[in-house]
């Protein structure tokens, strides 16, 4: 929003989190930049605390970003925390993922509009944020049901040109 003849960039923040999907509780840490080294700083940060320390399985919920794809991804998350396991959202659906929700969330309240003078208002605002909201927040309801995708691939197939008449059932028989 500060943007004139006189505007200078004030660099970049990247905000990293995990969240708890039964506690509706957000971790987060802010760092220069994305990477892998970021993301193993965020597993540790979240891994080293209870009751995740002690749980006879984590899971992660990650899309496709590049510090955490792949095989070699889900090596190293398992072999510095052997009861973490990595699983990884279809490309192009990390909408499925609650982070993205809470992501979503973020951009609404805390970042837009982007009128910040430097980047540690930008670090102490998402910070103030992340604390009110672990004190105040309940986990997401899913409202979409089984029932819902059902009425809702119907009503494609009865549309799809080419398949008038056929019902999701017989294609996926």
């Amino acid at each position: 929003m500060r943007v004139n003849h006189e505007y200078e960039r004030g660099g970049a923040l990247a905000y990293l989190a995990a969240y708890d999907v039964h506690r509706a509780l957000v971790f987060g840490r802010c760092e220069p930049s994305t990477g892998i080294v970021p993301f193993m700083k965020l597993v540790e940060q979240v891994m080293t605390t209870e009751p995740y320390a002690s749980a006879g399985r984590v899971f992660w919920i990650v899309d496709n970003g590049s510090s955490h794809r792949g095989k070699k991804a889900i090596d190293r998350l398992t072999a510095a925390f052997p009861n973490a396991a990595m699983v990884h959202t279809p490309v192009h659906a990390s909408w499925t993922n609650q982070i993205e929700i809470f992501f979503s969330i973020v951009q609404r309240k805390v970042v837009s509009p982007n009128n910040f003078t430097d980047l540690r208002e930008v670090q102490d605002r998402l910070r103030a944020f992340e604390d009110r909201y672990n004190a105040t927040a309940q986990p997401f309801q899913w409202r979409f049901t089984t029932c819902d995708l059902d009425d809702l691939l119907a009503r494609l197939d009865r549309h799809a040109p080419d398949r008038q008449g056929e019902s999701s059932d017989r294609l996926t028989a």
